[in-house]
């Protein structure tokens, strides 16, 4: 191959990757990176770690491992490639293979000429289109100059009171970064139903729920911002809602974004339904000679077989060495995603792969649910705590579907999620993964990794041996409509169930499960069963042991109390770590 003259456009994540990946093959090879901003290649999944403090200087998100900092001139030295900052890409010729751009320092205007071109241009944050949605103190963290802003006003003790509109993971994020270091009273306003929306189901986000009120941020959901005006107190806005009159110093949208695919669309290229850009395996667009990757590009998803829009700094390096491959003459292909995510807040990491529920039954497919709750490493080793997993299934022919889960040990938690993710597009079924050989030691792991058994419980559930319920549905049948021919069964022992017998008299029945074969008389027959314990371990035995003899009107709650407890609707701590 001849020596080629490559244009990026775009230099935050896919841009340096594919150049540096490319200089490393192709060393003779011309290569320009053109961005409109000051500062290029950072760590953009950083920025709420610099509001909140943990990072003290912003330049930590634009080093290297060995501290050196990716300027212009470092990569222009280092890595021999050109870098034109604070230029504006206008339009693509393809015809003429040349890209006008505009200097935003001069107002100059140029033509680069081409060979191959890479589209790195990311995406953009959705606007929030209500009256006052433009006032200067409502701020979109899109960048490191937003960031700079943010972190100066509360640094400068200019913020009391936050507003961050939308409940997604970057609202998630900024609500730990503002109250968490700088003690800003921080409320959330969020459309939806629920907190990470799209993202993790309905169980296990009032689990995240709880825990973010439990750190005293204020959540509004299904509450839709109508105006944002000037203030009339001591405070500079006034956030108006369906429901409500917020007051705030600061006003932080966090509306999820789009790919910036205008450019792409102006020059002709191929887009789909989100607005991204069309690749094929090879990252090519509908021009052979021109790629794309990162956030301005639609994705196969390869559990539905759909192209979907999924921004990830992680996504756009890997598909970055990818393209930087192939313009150097090789063959690499990225098929597709499966959709792998996480954040931490405060306390909990959160984390998912795959589809929910909710997303499979949405695809049209029969899927079901499995939650476990199990210590995140041996129950006797010291310091141990719970992991929450629910693993989504196909009924029919026991496909991995997806998995999310929460817990304190985030390293732990996204182990686990990563070995599921990588089952998926293997199309691997509930017996791969009730066999998945992990490592094991008990300051790590349980001998029956949470993993192994989330799969067992699936296959329990799939069988008929475990009828199961959920939070949701005790809450309705259970502590709402207290329906007279509905009792729990708490099968834990006399001590760990004593307050809810305490508190809800008859209608909490406690039989230990190493007695119940002797206690059956004592169940009432005409009831329906709520079998409870702490994790849903010995209820599940609990339930074998009624079905035998006989009391069939009974289903095992998954979680159990512990569930119930992290979902905020039981006070008390978790007794038992097993």
């Amino acid at each position: 191959m001849d020596q080629q003259r490559v244009v990026i456009i775009g230099a935050v994540a896919l841009g340096p990757k594919v150049a540096c990946r490319l200089k490393r093959l192709r060393p003779d090879f011309q290569v320009t990176m053109v961005d409109q901003g000051e500062y290029i290649s950072y760590g953009g999944c950083g920025i709420p770690y610099y509001i909140s403090g943990d990072l003290s200087d912003i330049k930590e998100l634009m080093s290297t491992s060995f501290h050196m900092e990716r300027t212009p001139e470092f990569f222009e030295k280092a890595k021999d490639v050109r870098v034109m900052t604070r230029t504006r890409a206008l339009a693509v010729d393809r015809e003429s293979k040349t890209v006008k751009v505009h200097h935003l320092d001069n107002g100059q205007e140029e033509d680069l000429p081409y060979d191959k071109l890479v589209l790195a241009t990311g995406s953009h944050p959705r606007r929030l289109t209500v009256p006052g949605g433009d006032l200067p103190q409502v701020l979109r963290v899109a960048n490191l100059n937003d960031a700079l802003v943010v972190r100066e006003q509360i640094s400068q003790g200019q913020v009391g009171k936050a507003v961050i509109i939308g409940a997604g993971a970057v609202g998630l994020e900024m609500a730990e970064a503002l109250s968490d270091l700088w003690g800003v009273e921080t409320t959330l306003v969020e459309i939806a139903p629920q907190v990470l929306p799209g993202v993790l189901d309905p169980g296990l986000a009032r689990m995240v729920l709880t825990n973010l009120e439990g750190h005293e941020i204020t959540v509004h959901l299904q509450e839709t911002v109508k105006e944002i005006r000037a203030g009339r107190g001591d405070y500079a806005l006034e956030v108006v809602t369906a429901g409500r009159t917020l007051d705030a110093d600061l006003v932080i949208t966090a509306l999820g974004v789009a790919p910036n695919s205008q450019l792409a669309r102006d020059s002709g290229l191929l887009a789909g339904p989100s607005g991204g850009v069309v690749v094929n395996q090879r990252l090519q667009t509908s021009d052979p000679d021109i790629y794309a990757g990162g956030d301005c590009i639609e994705n196969i998803h390869l559990l539905t077989g759909k192209r979907v829009h999924f921004p990830s700094g992680s996504l756009a390096n890997r598909q970055g060495r990818v393209i930087g491959t192939n313009l150097a003459g090789g063959a690499a292909t990225f098929p597709g995603i499966v959709g792998s995510f996480t954040l931490k807040t405060f306390d909990m990491a959160v984390a998912a792969t795959g589809l929910s529920l909710t997303a499979a039954r949405r695809e049209g497919l029969d899927a079901i649910s499995a939650l476990v709750i199990q210590a995140d490493r041996a129950h006797f080793y010291p310091g141990q705590d719970l992991m929450y997993l629910d693993l989504v299934v196909e009924k029919k022919t026991r496909r991995l579907l997806g998995v999310q889960g929460l817990g304190a040990n985030g390293d732990a938690l996204v182990g686990r999620i990563n070995s599921i993710a990588a089952l998926l597009p293997r199309r691997a079924t509930l017996e791969d993964l009730s066999n998945l050989e992990v490592a094991y030691a008990p300051p790590f792991a349980a001998a029956m990794d949470i993993v192994n058994a989330v799969a067992n419980t699936a296959e329990n559930i799939l069988d008929g041996y475990n009828r199961t319920t959920d939070v949701a549905e005790f809450e309705k049948c259970f502590l709402t409509d207290q329906p007279e021919d509905t009792i729990c069964l708490d099968v834990r022992g006399a001590q760990n169930a004593a307050p809810y017998v305490d508190l809800f008299g008859e209608r909490w029945l406690n039989i230990p499960q190493e007695t119940l074969k002797d206690r059956f008389a004592e169940i009432p027959a005409d009831k329906r069963l709520f079998v409870v314990c702490n994790s849903g371990v010995r209820s599940y035995e609990a339930l074998r042991q009624l079905e035998t003899a006989g009391l069939c009107n009974a289903v095992n709650l998954q979680g159990g109390v512990a569930a119930l407890k992290k979902s905020g609707l039981l006070a008390g701590g978790e007794e038992e770590k097993k």
